[in-house]
């Protein structure tokens, strides 16, 4: 008897560090640029074309005492081949439902903070390393670096009894399909992004706003202009308490400037926003990034992504590298020559040029981030 796993499954047992055994079947190379990893999960990859004739041969690589999942790209092949497993005697055999696709899509929501003037709720897309956020005060929320699926973001500001009234995208990403323009549709909200980053579409132009104002409480989200990462990034200060940072911080690096092909220029640009602008912001205050690399190095003890600036900055090189030159020279050497897949497309869309079916939209996300340059200490 077989048992299906759902994404949401699978987040939590991540999550919780509970142990998990995973039998990947999908091709060799998929396996290598990206699966499912977790602090307590192991995995093996055994292509599904070398299962088709039987799996005795890899009952000995499958721990009995463990949890086993099963897992494909769509969920078919993985089905069968955990049935395969089952008759064979194994007992806790799982199948992931809608395969890999569906865990690229899972958002797992986490309370980041909370006082008596807001909530601030963060949106951890595991499959894909990226982060969007919630922040709720007096009825109203506003929704930061919003994922393409909106239903996650309607459901929670329903479910605090709030309008979403505010929406803004750090800048105009590379690795994944922005749900800023729909959402603003959907719900009438003004929709912020910076007018250098190209967008054709209508919005309001962070140039213009570099303060925003809602509810029955002065948030204060300071929009910093943060290039670096792509020429209009920017991060939003709220509070003097949270700085979320888009992709120019993570708690594990910073964010690469060579998406552009102008890496040094970009990276003098990334130097000035960390010593300049990032310096006089006191260490106590909370990093809330758009991305993480390693979830178990990166999540913090209340589940998280996020740590204080001072915690980065202490861990950092790049941080305490005072000279100009030598933080260009470090950057630019270790640039990286592999792109997010297809980013060039998911740009246009995000720049509202091109259009995508819902299918196209999810083929183009499947993969990894890799919108981050890792500079920490081991």
């Amino acid at each position: 008897m077989i048992t299906m796993m759902t994404a949401k499954d699978v987040a939590t047992m991540v999550k919780h560090k509970e142990e998990l055994f995973i039998l990947d079947v999908r091709n060799q190379t998929d396996y290598q640029d990206w699966r499912i990893e977790g602090e307590k999960v192991e995995s093996i990859n055994i292509p599904y074309f070398d299962l088709i004739d039987g799996v005795d041969g890899v009952l000995d690589q499958i721990p009995a005492h463990k949890k086993l999942l099963v897992v494909c790209a769509k969920e078919g092949s993985s089905k069968f081949v955990a049935e395969q497993l089952a008759e064979a005697g194994l007992e806790q055999v799982a199948y992931l439902q809608g395969g890999m696709k569906s865990w690229s899509e899972h958002l797992e929501q986490v309370l980041v903070y909370a006082d008596e003037r807001m909530k601030v709720y963060q949106y951890l897309r595991m499959g894909k390393g990226c982060l969007s956020y919630m922040v709720v005060s007096g009825g109203e929320a506003l929704v930061i670096d919003p994922s393409r699926f909106t239903d996650v973001y309607l459901d929670a500001a329903k479910h605090e009894g709030a309008k979403i009234t505010h929406i803004v995208d750090s800048h105009l990403h590379a690795d994944h399909i922005s749900g800023g323009k729909q959402l603003a549709q959907m719900t009438g909200a003004d929709y912020y992004m910076m007018k250098s980053e190209g967008a054709v579409f209508s919005f309001k132009p962070l140039e213009e706003h570099d303060r925003i104002r809602f509810a029955q409480v002065d948030l204060r989200v300071l929009a910093v202009k943060t290039p670096g990462h792509t020429p209009g990034s920017v991060s939003f200060f709220v509070n003097d308490k949270l700085l979320f940072s888009g992709d120019t911080l993570f708690v594990g690096g910073l964010g690469r400037p060579d998406l552009g092909g102008k890496a040094a220029e970009w990276a003098q640009d990334l130097y000035d926003t960390v010593y300049e602008k990032m310096a006089a912001m006191a260490d106590d205050v909370i990093v809330l990034p758009g991305h993480y690399a390693e979830l178990d190095r990166e999540v913090n003890e209340a589940g998280y992504v996020g740590a204080q600036l001072g915690v980065i900055r202490a861990a950092n090189e790049l941080m305490n590298q005072q000279d100009k030159k030598s933080f260009v020279d470090q950057v630019v050497a270790q640039a990286k020559t592999e792109t997010p897949p297809n980013f060039e497309e998911i740009i246009a869309i995000n720049r509202g040029v091109e259009e995508a079916t819902a299918e196209r939209q999810q083929e183009l996300e499947i993969g990894p981030n890799r919108c981050a340059l890792h500079h920490t200490h081991e």
